[in-house]
């Protein structure tokens, strides 16, 4: 553990401005806390409302993230009010909640944290409180308070487990009381406390701390080496399996609610599940109560025979089993240790573990499974780290389903935004970098989708995926390179946007190429292309969607973008109407076969979409003014006043069209065609 401290970035801070840049630091770490984890404060003098003088203790806002905190993330209460709570006996977690309400300085302040006491409780100036990996290791032991006293001595106390609130701050106050001498004190299941009259003093003190866990557990390891069964496959071999078995997962998994999934074969994983202990040691438990709300009490272990190799279809065959005996489980522990008038949350796992092959973590977005994700990776290091000094140990099932269930700590929930239209649906958009697809991609993850962006330019794709994600500020598009025409191109883009998210919900099936010419003049080469692309490739993009539709058995959606020339067909036009025809009765065909699996096809018909589009080239537009016998520069004022409204068609007219046929506000129309033309008599469907 190396200090990230720098006396010029510091210099001039104070008060709450030095207390936003050392929780940053902090919050860099992954070792010291995650996602949201830890607690800051400091103790500043102050004025009140009618000018009088008093202390202010600015403690953490409950939600907030150490890593990105603000100034207005720090809730202002007056240090004195609260100061006299410690000699109570006992406070309930409403009480303690409605007394420090009453205690805020600002009104609109965030909720005060819930380990606000704690801080009021110990008199140095700056607080710091962190998970920290190395911490947590000595702690989940069976002998820890004989490990930490070996590390460190006498000089830091331990306080036995208990769940956040008035009790476990009355406890670490009494602690300093008894010794003010202390250099720290640590939480059993629940990290570190750091202090100091200076921010830098509190930070370094923190370092210190993990440093010298981290020196101790080192030594242990070299000693204690965890046995293997087997080794890992090949890269390559970890890649297909995952790509073939996590549509079969996710549709297990998405019997109750849609999840995503997020596939993960970090070398860390990898040495963890192939390990003989690794099935036991992960139904122990967290390493701290504190990540339960993104882990579950323990991951499903998918049980995989060590002398085979990764057989997807035995995997794909194994897991509802292995799944059913999961939610058993989970609902067993639930009914025994609830306490009254709480209700069950979903019994699926968030993280999977399979022996070879890596994790799978669960969620509602590519964010929620991140977020699972990085915190099982720290347990995965805890868990060894600890097996190797001791044997590791976590809390009991009754005190995980009390923290897992704490109001408290399910109030967070309340702090998360509405899920969106297309929440927890993944869409694949081909023709992703041109006007059009684009545009679809954009407003599908507006409205909350995961999406995968293909075209044969993957430079311009992935702009356009980097753009989405700055603006989302989570990774819920990916960029994938595919040309259509290629069944093996296809088929990899497919396997990589299922590894980038677990399935697939919705197909765009966008790309498509035009060529103008009269037949007479038109090359075999040319209309060779045309139905590569616009006929053929369709196939091949709807042919694997539905294979994985089919295989997840949540049903499917597939919008076609297809164009008025079917209904209309335009002079010089014969290869593209030609194909785009082909497309839009494969598309009927498709409607009537995936009925009975729940997958719906619709179609779109725009007409002159101009805007960004790859399709009206140069060379096309001068060809089709010919064919109309107009002025180049006349072209898109034609198409315009040929239509009943006398209007332009945008690529954000055909994304709005396209939302309606992937949402649920179509969910019982298929076999449909929706014009995006502005009224063109000619192309009414019939």
């Amino acid at each position: 553990m190396k200090s990230r401290w720098s006396d010029k970035e510091a210099r001039g801070l104070e008060g709450l401005d030095i207390l936003v840049h050392t929780s940053r630091l902090i919050g860099m770490d992954t070792r010291l806390v995650i996602w949201g984890g830890g607690n800051s404060s400091v103790k500043v003098k102050g004025i009140d409302h009618a000018g009088r003088p008093i202390r202010i203790l600015y403690v953490k806002g409950s939600g907030s993230d150490m890593k990105t905190i603000t100034h207005k993330q720090f809730t202002p209460l007056r240090l004195d009010d609260l100061l006299p709570l410690i000699k109570r006996e006992a406070m309930t977690d409403d009480e303690m909640v409605a007394y420090q309400s009453k205690c805020v300085l600002e009104p609109g302040a965030p909720k005060p944290s819930i380990e606000t006491l704690l801080h009021a409780f110990l008199p140095p100036t700056h607080i710091y409180h962190t998970h920290a990996d190395a911490i947590c290791a000595l702690t989940d032991t069976p002998n820890n308070t004989e490990i930490i006293k070996e590390v460190y001595g006498k000089d830091v106390a331990v306080i036995p487990y208990f769940r956040p609130g008035f009790l476990l701050s009355k406890r670490t106050g009494e602690a300093f009381e008894n010794n003010p001498r202390l250099r720290a004190i640590i939480l059993d299941k629940h990290g570190l406390i750091t202090w100091g009259e200076s921010a830098k003093a509190a930070y370094l003190e923190t370092i210190r701390m993990i440093a010298e866990a981290e020196r101790y557990i080192a030594r242990h390891k070299r000693r204690s080496r965890m046995p293997s069964v087997r080794s890992s496959s090949s890269k390559e071999t970890r890649y297909a399996v995952a790509s073939a078995v996590a549509p079969t997962l996710r549709g297990e998994i998405s019997r109750g609610k849609r999840m995503v999934l997020l596939y993960d074969d970090d070398p860390e994983f990898l040495r963890f599940v192939n390990h003989s202990k690794a099935k036991s040691l992960s139904q122990i438990g967290p390493f701290t109560p504190d990540h339960l709300m993104h882990t579950k009490p323990w991951p499903l272990f998918l049980e995989v025979n060590s002398s085979d190799r990764p057989n997807p279809d035995k995997i794909a065959a194994t897991f509802p089993k292995s799944l059913a005996g999961y939610r058993e489980r989970y609902v067993r522990y639930f009914n025994r240790h609830k306490t009254p008038g709480v209700t069950m949350l979903d019994p699926n796992p968030r993280v999977i573990l399979i022996p070879g092959i890596g994790v799978f973590t669960t969620g509602k977005d590519r964010r929620a499974c991140r977020i699972a994700r990085d915190i099982y990776l720290h347990t995965v290091g805890v868990i060894q780290d600890s097996a190797a000094m001791s044997s590791y140990v976590s809390l009991s099932p009754r005190e995980l389903c009390d923290f897992e269930y704490w109001p408290m700590e399910n109030f967070k929930l309340t702090l998360l935004p509405p899920e969106k239209e297309l929440s927890r649906r993944i869409a694949l958009v081909t023709g992703a970098a041109g006007g059009i697809g684009k545009a679809i991609a954009e407003r599908l993850a507006a409205e909350g989708a995961m999406v995968v962006l293909t075209d044969i330019d993957l430079e311009k794709t992935r702009a356009v995926a980097e753009a989405i994600n700055q603006k989302a500020g989570e990774a819920n598009a990916a960029a994938v390179k595919m040309d259509v025409t290629s069944e093996s191109s296809v088929k990899r883009a497919y396997e990589e946007a299922v590894r980038a998210y677990g399935g697939l919900d919705i197909l765009v099936s966008n790309a498509g190429i035009a060529k103008s010419s009269p037949v007479d003049r038109l090359s075999l080469s040319d209309w060779d292309r045309s139905i590569a692309v616009n006929a053929t490739g369709h196939f091949l993009v709807c042919r694997e969607a539905i294979r994985i539709f089919k295989e997840q058995g949540l049903g499917g959606n597939i919008v076609v973008i297809a164009t008025k020339n079917v209904l209309a067909p335009g002079k010089d036009f014969g290869a593209y109407s030609a194909s785009k025809a082909a497309q839009a009765q494969l598309s009927r065909i498709l409607a009537i076969e995936g009925a009975e699996d729940h997958i719906r096809v619709n179609m779109v018909n725009p007409d002159g979409v101009f805007q960004e589009s790859g399709l009206w080239s140069k060379e096309i537009r001068e060809e089709r003014a010919k064919a109309h016998g107009i002025p180049i520069e006349k072209l898109e004022d034609f198409y315009a006043q040929r239509n009943l409204l006398k209007t332009k068609i945008y690529p954000a007219d055909v994304a709005e069209a396209v939302l309606f046929f992937a949402s649920d506000r179509s969910s019982k129309t298929t076999g449909a065609i929706l014009p995006v033309d502005g009224g063109v008599r000619e192309a009414f469907p019939r």
